[in-house]
């Protein structure tokens, strides 16, 4: 049996999103839908703080701007992804971006962060921050809550695992951004 996918341009998707404000959307990259289940308390806690750290060293170093897991990124292979916390270095968004019509974001952000919460597959969220690398993404953290570690993504394709008493840093993408993993887990 041949299973037809209904396809979303990001009209459709935004008209969906804010038909169902409850549940939150990502588009793949063949144009189907990603259904999300809201977050549950701690993960929902851990990703504000993540971005909360991550806003706070961004504006006190002017290096770009912080976008919450609400935001839409449109990336190259055609899906439109909402990381948990998204950084774009300062240049990179085009002149009036936050100007004219609210749509999603035409690039991929500099780095990215990920939370597990408890209905995410690790697998799943694998493949998801290779999707960010592979659609230009210079940076990614994907905290595992579950088994108490970190996974560390970067545009070379290297990816480091580290352990619950690691602190992350930012590398070269954002520059003397620290975080000790301890605090999103």
């Amino acid at each position: 049996m041949v299973q037809k996918f209904y396809t979303l341009t990001d009209e459709e998707l935004m008209q969906v999103s804010s038909q169902n404000p409850e549940l939150r959307f990502e588009r793949n990259a063949d144009g189907t839908l990603e259904t999300m289940p809201p977050t549950e308390g701690i993960s929902s806690n851990r990703e504000l703080k993540a971005g909360a750290y991550l806003l706070y060293w961004v504006e006190q170093h002017d290096l770009g701007e912080v976008f919450s897991s609400s935001a839409g990124f449109k990336l190259a292979n055609g899906a439109v992804r909402s990381p948990d916390a998204a950084f774009v270095a300062k240049g990179r968004l085009p002149q009036g971006w936050d100007q004219g019509t609210d749509e999603f974001l035409n690039l991929p952000p500099d780095f990215v962060i990920e939370i597990r919460s408890k209905t995410d597959g690790l697998e799943k969220l694998k493949d998801k921050m290779q999707e960010y690398i592979e659609n230009g993404v210079q940076l990614g953290w994907l905290i595992d809550r579950q088994n108490q570690q970190g996974f560390v993504y970067r545009a070379d394709g290297s990816i480091t695992q580290y352990p619950a008493t690691a602190t992350l840093n930012g590398e070269t993408v954002v520059p003397g951004f620290t975080l000790p993993l301890k605090s999103l887990l």
